[in-house]
């Protein structure tokens, strides 16, 4: 057993380091991400935000964190692109700007259509949301430019969260889980989806995407690398092409990570 252990783990790093060495997987952890003004125009008042993938002033999909302090409220207002969010820590509040505050946790998944008027407020010590848009750039336009794009918003309480079985396996009450939340996994157009990995968990996320995005949400996963890279909420790994990539989740607790990608992905447990 423990030869067969030993075995699995070298072939483990032997993939991850291939990975590294052709540059198609990328780890950037929380604590690494560059904050900046979300809206310099507001000034000290802006939000914060880290890039973790793309550009969001130029013309790519992307994807960054927001950060804003505790009993921020922002003015009613629209934006130039839809995005889809998902509350990492903290209490945040996306709606309309005479709407009863309906306050969305950790976990807690919405939309936000182009050209909608809405606000956006947080209250707790520490309130972060991932935010990704399909083409940058992400601007801040006045609520006098509203229009209607014919979307409609989606604001889903982690309490509301439907937690499936991974498609082609098996069902076991200590595996692995899948929340589908947009798009088609199936279909290999682009999709997101949550992760749950259950504590004590150590197995590989096998991505066929040309692009594969994963923050994690919830819990301290490890990547196994060259090295073994504890993940906080807020940390970011992805990749090009067909990869592997191996994780194990705490044995404290089980972490949930948003998966984005335009394929499968399968997530397998170690044997």
């Amino acid at each position: 057993m423990k030869a067969k252990l030993a075995a699995m783990a070298i072939a483990t790093l032997a993939a991850v380091n291939l990975a590294y060495a052709d540059g198609s997987v990328e780890v950037v952890m929380a604590s690494e991400v560059e904050w900046e003004q979300l809206n310099p125009a507001r000034g000290d008042r802006s939000p914060q935000a880290g890039t973790l993938w793309g550009n969001r002033k130029g013309k790519v999909p992307t994807g960054f964190l927001a950060m804003f302090v505790d009993g921020f409220s922002s003015p009613p207002h629209i934006h130039n692109v839809t995005y889809r969010a998902v509350v990492i820590s903290g209490s945040i509040h996306n709606d309309d700007p005479d709407a009863a505050k309906m306050w969305m946790p950790a976990g807690s998944f919405w939309t936000q259509p182009k050209g909608e008027v809405h606000i956006t407020a947080a209250k707790g010590e520490s309130n972060i949301a991932l935010v990704e848009i399909d083409k940058a750039p992400y601007l801040v336009r006045s609520f006098k430019e509203a229009y209607d794009s014919g979307e409609r918003p989606i604001n889903v309480d982690v309490a509301n969260i439907v937690w499936v079985d991974p498609p082609g396996m098996p069902a076991s009450p200590n595996g692995p889980r899948f929340a589908y939340l947009w798009g088609n996994l199936q279909d290999g157009q682009s999709n997101g989806t949550f992760v749950k990995l259950p504590a004590g968990f150590r197995g590989k996320i096998h991505s066929h995407g040309s692009t594969f995005r994963a923050v994690v949400i919830k819990g301290r996963p490890q990547y196994l690398g060259d090295e073994a890279k504890t993940l906080e909420p807020g940390s970011y790994f992805g990749s090009r092409g067909e990869t592997v990539h191996w994780l194990s989740s705490e044995q404290g607790g089980e972490s949930t990570i948003y998966v984005r990608t335009n394929g499968k992905y399968e997530v397998v447990p170690a044997k």
